[in-house]
């Protein structure tokens, strides 16, 4: 909890308790429903609150926005932001049902009300759009980019350009060269400064 609040400052009581709930329930639901590698759950905190926060510190998304985390896993970098943004609407989505299970578990627990879930695979939404995806390591590029530019809608209303925004990491030079797009690259390290995120990039693909 402590490496959130090094970089992090302007939370309101309602979130640092969401927020310092987080490791007790996810210790709890990953004994029961393995989310998170046993390696990890140790470092919960930085490998995957703060890592999905990447995000937060890159851009504000404006009150009213909606999201949609694909491939969300046990909810990162969806849960996370959601307790960072709580006017902005997130929708959670996975191929494994079980993990959403945690992840409605989790946000009862914490009162999140701005998170919706979805069993299903991205190519398969129809009729929605959603001013960005994001996505954490899910995929390669050209896969993420292929089922997350539908769901986009055109527009610009904040400091990025309304589209993908993903987590991913080591050398992405034939990742992106595969992938027909050019996206903006920013090193995580050059934000946060533990060794976890060496190597660790957001990229920023807009619509």
């Amino acid at each position: 909890m402590e490496v959130i609040l090094k970089y992090f400052s302007d939370f309101s009581q309602k979130q640092l308790e969401q927020f310092a709930a987080l490791e007790e329930l996810y210790k709890d639901w990953n004994s029961k429903i393995n989310v998170i590698s046993r390696k990890d759950i140790e470092s919960l905190y930085v490998k995957h609150v703060l890592h999905s926060l990447t995000i937060a510190a890159v851009i504000e998304f404006h009150a009213g926005t909606q999201i949609v985390d694909i491939g969300t896993g046990g909810g990162f970098p969806g849960v996370p932001l959601a307790i960072f943004f709580p006017e902005v609407q997130f929708h959670l989505v996975d191929s494994i049902g079980k993990k959403l299970k945690v992840i409605n578990e989790v946000s009862a627990a914490i009162g999140l009300t701005n998170v919706t879930t979805q069993h299903t695979r991205a190519e398969d939404i129809k009729n929605r759009q959603f001013d960005f995806v994001v996505s954490r390591a899910v995929a390669p590029i050209k896969d993420l980019w292929k089922w997350g530019a539908p769901l986009i809608k055109r527009g610009n209303k904040q400091e990025l350009d309304n589209g993908l925004i993903c987590l991913k990491g080591g050398d992405l030079v034939q990742e992106i060269s595969e992938s027909t797009v050019r996206p903006r690259l920013m090193p995580i390290d050059e934000i946060f400064e533990e060794e976890f995120f060496k190597e660790k990039y957001l990229l920023h693909i807009g619509k």
